[in-house]
C-alpha cells in the first residue's frame, strides 16, 4: 500500500565519528528504520584515515585510506538504506582538538536543516574513543542549542545496557530495539567495510554462522533522563517530559 502523500516521513539523524560506527554499533537499528521508510541522514566527522586496519593482507596506506573508507561507507549506507551521507572533513583522531563552539554550530546547522524526529550520537563519557566522545559532546550541545523538538539518544556497545545500573543508568533510561529481522543488512554492511573486517574471520563465514555472532537487540540511552520513555522498544515514540 502506498503511503498517503500528506503523511510526512519520519526523519533520523545519526552523527558519528568514523566510517563503520553506523554499521558496527547500530546497523540493525538503522536498517530496521530504513525498511520502515524513515529518512536517515548519516554525518561522519572523519573518513577514518588513521585506522589501524589496512586490509588483510594490507593494501592501503595513509594516503589511500580515506578514499577507500569513504567508498566503503557509501556501500554500507546502501546496504542499510541510509539515504543521505555528509562528512565534516575532520581529520581522524583529532575531533577532540577541534574548536568546540565551531563544531557545535556546524552540527546545529545540520539539525536545523533536517529537523529530525530522532538524533543518534555517542555519549560524551561512555563513547570509548576520544573522537566518539568529542562528537557526542558537540552533538548533544548542538541539540540543546537548537531547542530541537525531537528526541536525542546515545548509542551503546553490544548488550552492555542489559545491565545499565553498572553505568549509573536505570532500565527506564534504555530503549531496546529488536533487530533480528535486519541482520542480513547488518552483515552486508560489515562486509562493505572490507578493509576493517577482512582480519575478522567470523565476518566471512557462511551467512548464518556469521549472523549468529550478532545479538538480536541494540540498545540506546535517552539523553533526557528526566523524561519518561513511553515505549522502550521504539525510538520514534516521543518521550514524556
Amino acid at each position: 500500500m502506498n503511503k498517503p502523500q500528506n503523511t510526512p516521513s519520519k526523519k533520523l539523524l545519526a552523527v558519528f565519528a568514523h566510517p563503520d560506527d553506523e554499521s558496527f554499533i547500530c546497523g540493525g537499528t538503522l536498517a530496521k528504520y530504513a525498511s520502515e521508510q524513515v529518512d536517515i541522514t548519516l554525518v561522519s566527522a572523519t573518513r577514518g584515515e588513521m585506522g589501524r586496519r589496512m586490509g588483510n593482507p594490507p593494501y592501503l596506506n595513509r594516503e589511500t585510506m580515506a578514499a577507500a573508507r569513504e567508498i566503503e561507507l557509501r556501500n554500507a549506507c546502501d546496504s542499510l538504506g541510509i539515504r543521505q551521507l555528509q562528512f565534516l572533513d575532520i581529520r581522524d583522531k583529532t575531533v577532540e582538538f577541534v574548536d568546540e563552539d565551531s563544531l557545535t554550530s556546524r552540527i546545529a546547522a545540520i539539525i536545523q536543516e533536517i529537523d529530525p524526529d530522532v538524533v543518534l550520537t555517542f555519549h560524551e563519557k561512555l563513547g570509548g574513543h576520544p573522537d566518539h566522545c568529542a562528537i557526542g559532546k558537540a552533538t548533544t550541545a548542538a541539540f540543546e542549542k537548537t531547542g530541537q523538538r525531537g528526541s536525542l539518544y546515545f548509542i551503546t556497545f553490544g548488550d552492555a545496557m542489559e545491565r545499565p545500573e553498572r553505568y549509573g543508568y536505570a532500565r527506564k533510561d534504555v530503549v531496546k530495539i529488536d533487530v533480528h529481522a535486519h541482520l542480513d543488512a547488518k552483515l552486508a554492511a560489515f562486509r562493505d567495510h572490507r578493509c576493517q573486517t577482512e582480519i575478522d574471520e567470523w565476518v566471512w563465514l557462511p551467512d548464518q554462522e556469521a549472523k549468529a555472532r550478532f545479538g538480536n537487540y541494540e540498545y540506546f540511552l535517552k539523553a533526557d533522563r528526566a523524561s519518561t520513555v513511553l515505549n522502550q522498544h521504539d525510538l520514534f515514540i516521543p518521550t514524556l517530559g
